[in-house]
């Protein structure tokens, strides 16, 4: 054993010999520099300007830790820690660009022609950026690697050929390097400029501040405080900034300049130092700086979210809609408890995302989380609406997340069933669906024309006025508003009810203008269609499935408003769904005889005629199918005294979130909730008035018991993560369509992700 032993470390010996002279082999031929720089022509119009070598030599040992000479081994800045990025930065700059020069450069086929990097290249205008990788045989930009992940900016990215990839395209070397330099502006500039920067701190912001006078200095801070408060003011309300010419001599500047010089005017401290009165490379208007504005106040807003989700368990809210410029956007909503105990819903962001499907989505999600340092492991609840790449149960994005977290639990959006289980039941049924579209056809003929909606108009205030007359309304505030008809949409929640409401309202005046229609009509075929719309609404079959359908989609109607609330719980929208079905159940065995007197009572009213029925109508009882939603979260509730309170159903529900519930905090569970309900039923003055899950979560940590009871707290919580209804992505998108119009529609995605951020925050 001692002879294998003295073997191996003189094996392991010698391989370290080996590896320390190729070490010192490659490092020779990177640390060779020219003695003498060239100043030859530059690339481009923009010169170079020379990095003065202001170093501080106590910070050479830096280097030591944080040098790689080969560009194409080093990994990315934005991988070291912050507070040192600013030393490694400074260390590569001290060792200067990575230049090898007695090298044999290897040759690659360009077009049947031989061809290498010309290290001619190193000596011209780009040689205090340009490098060269002997690994990769490419070329590298040294200041763009540097402080590529800090140039800002929209729609202005680094690519990654002198960044990552390397470009050896040697054939059209010089032309890449100019394109690469680009005008004053460039994002390559910008990187030297900061490289500049950093390297001759006499010429660095904080020393140019330092070395101004204080006037100076609260000059510009009013400056900057007044383009913040315009800022904000904007994003509030959803306006745009830009003006189609900001000229001094404009009368139209812009929301943003024009209400600036509305603020300076009514502020002298302000008036004496913005926009005319500004230095003029200091007025802090600039389109840029107003999106740095932007960007720093949507930070601010979700920094204030997460803050607020304090790192504890969440559900997500996910859809996706067509923008303006028809491009694919994703909005994502957290649903928490926050500290209070209260449930919150909160739009995280927006994302632009080129691919649909769930696996697609699924990585813009996680990408998304983890760009705020939030973990898709504490996702508990996913709400999204009835799409395939959603739902699907076999590449569904809910059946992916499920599978790297089997807590995230899924609800098919409520309002989103609610509407399609109206809207298919209405189609199968002969009469109703042929009701609905009887009411396309007369929605389509009245709403066709501009001057057959004037037309509803002039008749509408037309016979308003003779009701008043008749003192048969009243006149006040909000009272006998102009009404439209809007046409229903099977996605659109309660559309059809509005409908119907609106046309029962407006059948006198839809009459009048068929009817106009029918005598005055351009064509034959349009006078037919509408003789025999009027025919169709003044029968009586056409009246009673009217209201029939009104009733019924009056009593959803409020369900489904109840269900679009964001402190909605699973446990009250339980509750709901059942007083509903109760309503309509109701309504088929007892409301019968007085539907009929309304739809008699409208007919007479209207001149409508009302055949005799001789026959008797039984009314017969169908299956119902039994709900997917479990009903363990109901007892749980404190409504009534805790009267549902069922323990063994609640540590069923429990066993549901086994991350959070194993098999020894089960037991623990088990105990606590004996405990528990004992003590909240002798507690009459704190739970005896509670309703909801919602105000059992906030009373338990306003009296500060939630810590006592820390598991059954968990379990209320967990039970409102759960989403109900989607109502608030879908409120996103229509701030969306607000923010960016047919007026905005080339707005930048950043740009527009950080205006819905502080518009919804």
């Amino acid at each position: 054993m001692g002879i294998e032993q003295k073997k191996r470390e003189k094996c392991l010996a010698s391989d370290q010999l080996v590896f320390l002279a190729k070490v010192d082999m490659i490092t020779s031929f990177y640390q060779a520099q020219a003695s003498a720089t060239s100043s030859s022509s530059p690339l481009t119009s923009s010169p170079c300007p020379v990095i003065n070598n202001n170093i501080n030599h106590s910070q050479a040992s830096d280097k030591v830790c944080y040098y790689e000479p080969d560009p194409a081994k080093r990994k990315p800045i934005s991988e070291y820690p912050p507070n040192l990025r600013n030393r490694i930065r400074r260390n590569y700059i001290q060792n200067r660009a990575c230049q090898p020069r007695d090298f044999v450069f290897p040759k690659r086929d360009f077009g049947g022609i031989m061809r290498h990097f010309n290290p001619q290249w190193f000596k011209i205008s780009c040689s205090q950026w340009l490098e060269y990788s002997i690994k990769q045989d490419a070329t590298f930009c040294l200041c763009c690697y540097l402080f590529k992940n800090e140039v800002g900016g929209y729609g202005k990215k680094v690519g990654d050929a002198f960044t990552t990839d390397g470009f050896r395209g040697w054939n059209k070397a010089l032309e890449r390097f100019n394109s690469h330099v680009g005008n004053v502006g460039s994002v390559h500039n910008r990187c030297f400029n900061m490289m500049l920067d950093l390297m001759n701190q006499e010429q660095s912001i904080l020393t140019s501040l330092d070395k101004q006078s204080e006037k100076i200095k609260s000059d510009h801070r009013v400056r900057l405080n007044a383009s913040i408060d315009v800022i904000r003011y904007l994003l509030k309300e959803g306006i745009p900034f830009r003006g189609h010419d900001e000229s001094v001599t404009s009368t139209r500047r812009g929301h943003f300049l024009d209400r600036l010089k509305w603020y300076a005017d009514r502020k002298e401290d302000v008036k004496n130092v913005v926009l005319e009165k500004a230095p003029k490379n200091n007025t802090m208007t600039s389109p840029d700086i107003q999106k740095d504005i932007v960007n720093s106040c949507a930070k601010e807003t979700v920094k204030a979210i997460i803050e607020d989700l304090n790192g504890d368990l969440f559900g997500i809210l996910v859809d996706e809609s067509k923008d303006v410029s028809h491009k694919e956007q994703m909005a994502l909503v957290l649903r928490y408890v926050n500290k209070e105990g209260e449930l919150i819903e909160r739009f995280l962001g927006l994302v632009h995302v080129k691919d649909t499907s769930a696996h697609a989505l699924q990585n813009e999600i996680y990408s998304l989380l983890l760009q705020h340092s939030l973990s898709s492991s504490l996702i508990r609840g996913q709400g999204y609406d009835g799409a395939s790449n959603m739902q699907g149960n076999i590449n569904g994005l809910k059946t992916l997340i499920l599978k790297d977290n089997p807590s995230a639990h899924c609800i098919h959006c409520f309002a989103h069933q609610l509407q399609l289980t109206l809207v298919v039941v209405a189609k199968k049924h002969h009469d109703v669906n042929n009701f609905f579209d009887i009411l396309a056809n007369i929605l389509n003929v009245v709403g066709g024309s501009y001057k057959r909606r004037e037309m509803l108009r002039d008749d509408q205030a037309k016979k308003l006025d003779e009701l008043l007359v008749l003192g048969e309304v009243h006149t006040g505030s909000g009272l006998n508003q102009e009404l439209g008809l809007q046409r229903p949409g099977d996605t659109r929640w309660g559309s059809h009810f509005k409908t119907l409401r609106n046309f029962v309202s407006l059948i006198s005046s839809i009459v009048h203008i068929l009817g106009v229609l029918a005598n005055e009509g351009s064509n034959y075929q349009e006078k037919a269609l509408a003789k025999n719309l009027v025919e169709d609404i003044r029968s009586y079959e056409f009246v009673c499935i009217l209201h029939l359908m009104l009733k019924l989609l009056a009593i959803t109607y409020d369900l489904n408003m109840a269900l679009q609330k964001k402190d909605q719980d699973i446990v009250s929208a339980m509750k709901l769904i059942d007083i509903t079905k109760r309503q309509l159940q109701t309504m088929r065995e007892s409301k019968w005889n007085s539907l009929i007197e309304d739809v008699s009572s409208f007919c007479d009213k209207n001149g409508i005629v009302i055949p005799k029925m001789d026959e008797k109508y039984a009314l017969g009882k169908s299956k119902r199918k039994s709900s997917t939603v479990t009903y363990s979260h109901h007892f749980l509730s404190p409504d009534d005294s805790f009267a549902n309170y069922d323990k063994n159903k609640i540590m069923k529900l429990a066993t549901y979130y086994p991350n959070e519930f194993p098999a020894s905090k089960l037991e623990d569970l088990s105990y606590e909730l004996d405990n528990y309900i004992d003590y909240v039923r002798e507690m009459d003055n704190a739970f005896s008035n509670l309703k909801a899950l919602g105000d059992l979560s906030k009373t338990l940590v306003k009296i500060n018991i939630y810590k006592t009871w820390g598991l059954v707290y968990l379990l209320v919580k967990l039970s409102l993560i759960l989403p109900v209804a989607t109502a608030t992505v879908e409120r996103a998108f229509s701030s969306m369509k607000f923010i960016k119009n047919d007026l905005r529609s080339k707005i930048g995605d950043d740009f527009l992700n950080d205006c819905l951020v502080c518009f919804l925050g």
